[in-house]
């Protein structure tokens, strides 16, 4: 599956994630943040990455041998990003679900309809379709759909012989909220004439106890309530050294002079720039860092998947994607840069130089991070969602959804650490219901 492909990034969502925040629509999670909590560490050494020290200062502290540094306005913390090798998960747990005596795995059967019953509120079956057309019925006790952020809703749509706009989407919720980590890179560098001054886990992954590990830059969450902004994550890593008689670091001369005049400024901080990072390299002047960050989008309804008339090789209707950001996802980003950049100013750090315009008006090409969140929100209320607290489609008695297509809201962490939580969370439940 899509675990072939992840970067293996794992960080939890915090706890302001899960808040109904005014400022922010159809935000909060109809369940509390404690009781996903208490699936992370389960989740963690199932994607390989214990111990699983996300927000643990002191021992980051400890297993580096570094002063952590603190921001001193309270804007922004530091949390920990801990890589999986990454996990692939057919490779990894493949043999021991073939080996499960209450398991059976039936590789490149395509779910072409979820059958449900006369009156729409239980399934009887599900139909299979391989590519060279055989067909297959699967009929269980419960269902759980896991196809991800994109097929579920998609399956969904196209089980509609029974339901007409499709199963779960009473309210027509199925496929709106699509949401998306946006990813801007070249946003700004931050000056530097010491980069002693910034602890090496803050700049580059570490390998620690076997895991690679680096520090993330999000907002603290009494500034997101106070400014009411969304949240974003930063990580920086060196992008070249300045010399003597540099013209311009990188290759800009159009930046050069703002680049120098930066650089000035740094060189405040220390009394001999020249013998801040390598006293055998007389030609050293001082270094930049390249920043990239991940963002949080709002839930827009208007932000969804649908079908088209066009078909795939199994004659079924292929995917529209509308994904839309709104001009309070821009204002936020940008507020968070700006508040990084004030952060490494009061801390006598360095000097950020910005790229980005102080407007609300996204590029018209924006990377996405691959995570596919939303289509299948969680909400109590029926007529803003499509399953309940315990992942159950609304309406149907034995249908359920495991993905990060259910995230009410989306945070900025990367979702698969989540996806796993909550596929532990779901599987004790269903366990408990005999």
């Amino acid at each position: 599956g899509s675990s072939n492909h992840w970067g293996g990034y794992c960080r939890p969502l915090y706890p302001v994630d899960f808040e109904k925040r005014d400022w922010v629509p159809l935000s909060g999670w109809p369940i509390a943040y404690s009781e996903l909590a208490a699936y992370y560490p389960a989740a963690s050494e199932i994607v390989e990455v214990l111990p699983g020290k996300y927000t643990d200062v002191d021992y980051w502290r400890e297993k580096t041998g570094e002063d952590l540094l603190h921001f001193k306005t309270g804007r922004m913390t530091i949390e920990f990003v801990q890589f999986s090798p990454p996990t692939r998960f057919g490779q990894r747990y493949g043999e021991d679900l073939k080996q499960a005596k209450n398991i059976q795995v039936v590789l490149n059967a395509n779910v072409t309809n979820i059958a449900a019953n006369k009156d729409g509120n239980a399934i009887n079956h599900l139909k299979l379709k391989t590519l060279n057309q055989r067909k297959i019925t699967v009929k269980a006790k419960r269902y759980i759909l896991a196809a991800g952020g994109m097929e579920n809703p998609r399956i969904l749509l196209l089980s509609d012989d029974v339901v007409p706009n499709g199963l779960g989407n009473h309210s027509d919720m199925v496929g709106r909220c699509f949401m998306e980590h946006p990813h801007i890179g070249g946003f700004g560098e931050i000056v530097m004439a010491d980069l002693k001054r910034l602890p090496r886990i803050y700049r580059e992954r570490l390998i620690i106890e076997g895991h690679t590990s680096k520090v993330s830059f999000t907002p603290s969450p009494d500034f997101m309530r106070e400014k009411r902004l969304l949240n974003a994550t930063f990580q920086m890593s060196i992008a070249g050294y300045y010399r003597e008689k540099n013209a311009s670091p990188i290759g800009n001369p159009e930046r050069a002079s703002a680049h120098e005049a930066m650089l000035r400024a740094a060189r405040n901080f220390i009394s001999n720039p020249k013998e801040a990072l390598d006293p055998s390299d007389p030609s050293y002047q001082g270094v930049w860092l390249g920043m990239g960050c991940a963002c949080e989008q709002v839930p827009n309804p208007d932000s969804r998947i649908t079908l088209t008339d066009k078909r795939d090789a199994l004659g079924l209707r292929e995917i529209k994607l509308d994904w839309r950001l709104t001009p309070q996802d821009r204002h936020s980003l940008l507020q968070q840069i700006h508040s990084l950049a004030m952060e490494f100013g009061a801390m006598g750090i360095g000097r950020m130089i910005l790229n980005l315009e102080d407007n609300d008006i996204w590029p018209k090409r924006v990377e996405g991070g691959n995570h596919h969140m939303g289509t299948t929100r969680m909400s109590d209320n029926p007529a803003q969602g499509v399953v309940d607290k315990n992942c159950k489609v609304h309406g149907i008695d034995n249908l359920y959804i495991a993905s990060s297509s259910i995230f009410p809201t989306v945070g900025t962490s990367n979702p698969t650490l989540t996806i796993v939580a909550f596929a532990l969370r779901l599987a004790d439940h269903l366990k408990a219901m005999g």
